[in-house]
């Protein structure tokens, strides 16, 4: 799996270039799969803000809204009432993977529940291109800061990356440097901020920032 992990998705001609360079064919060529799971975790979000991220509203230009040659829907909360075989082959026909924001527990607990993390290892070509608790999710946790599922056990994530994400740097007002820094006091491994004008890439282990913004490494 190829990894593109933004705060809000691709907000520049820097992040749009470090897209296309994951990218097999160009994003016109390419299928699409959204995951708007981690949603259904977080209080922020709604019914409406599905259907706007799902029908690529102006909202998502940078992310639904990008052009894909195909876009479709994979809900992880309905994998596990159908058969594997039915959609596996979605999953291995798909380019890239579209993960939205929400809550990054609830959506690591759907990861494993609906089966699909047992074929993220055989999805070498893939893109995962996460926004907000898309990305998060791919860290060993998120930090308590960041758990707004009730039945959440703990802040423990899926343990894709050695480091830990804190998006939306300065975009709400409790997302400041200063929040950042007490987060990263109590993760115990490193931690990146970006705000929505950052995001990271990582291929086969390489890390590399891209930003036109702003963005800090805490250690842990």
């Amino acid at each position: 799996m190829k990894l593109l992990l933004t705060s809000g998705g691709v907000t520049n001609p820097s992040i749009h270039a470090g897209l296309v360079r994951l990218l097999p064919e160009p994003i016109e060529e390419c299928r699409a799969l959204v995951i708007p799971t981690a949603q259904w975790g977080h209080p922020m979000c709604s019914p409406t803000s599905v259907r706007g991220l799902i029908a690529a509203e102006p909202t998502w230009s940078g992310f639904t809204g990008l052009g894909w040659g195909s876009l479709g829907v994979l809900e992880l909360t309905a994998l596990p009432s159908i058969s594997r075989e039915r959609w596996e082959p979605w999953v291995r026909e798909a380019d890239v993977l579209l993960v939205d924001g929400g809550d990054a527990t609830y959506l690591a607990h759907w990861m494993r529940q609906s089966g699909l993390l047992d074929l993220v290892p055989e999805l070498e070509e893939t893109v995962w291109v996460g926004v907000s608790a898309g990305s998060m999710v791919t860290a060993p946790r998120i930090g308590d800061y960041f758990v707004e599922w009730p039945s959440a056990v703990d802040d423990t994530a899926l343990g894709w990356v050695d480091f830990s994400i804190f998006p939306h740097l300065d975009f709400f007002p409790t997302n400041t440097m200063e929040h950042a820094e007490r987060w990263a006091e109590a993760l115990g491994n490193p931690g990146y901020v970006i705000d929505e004008q950052t995001a990271i890439v990582v291929v086969d282990g390489e890390v590399e920032v891209v930003s036109e913004g702003r963005w800090a490494l805490l250690d842990g």
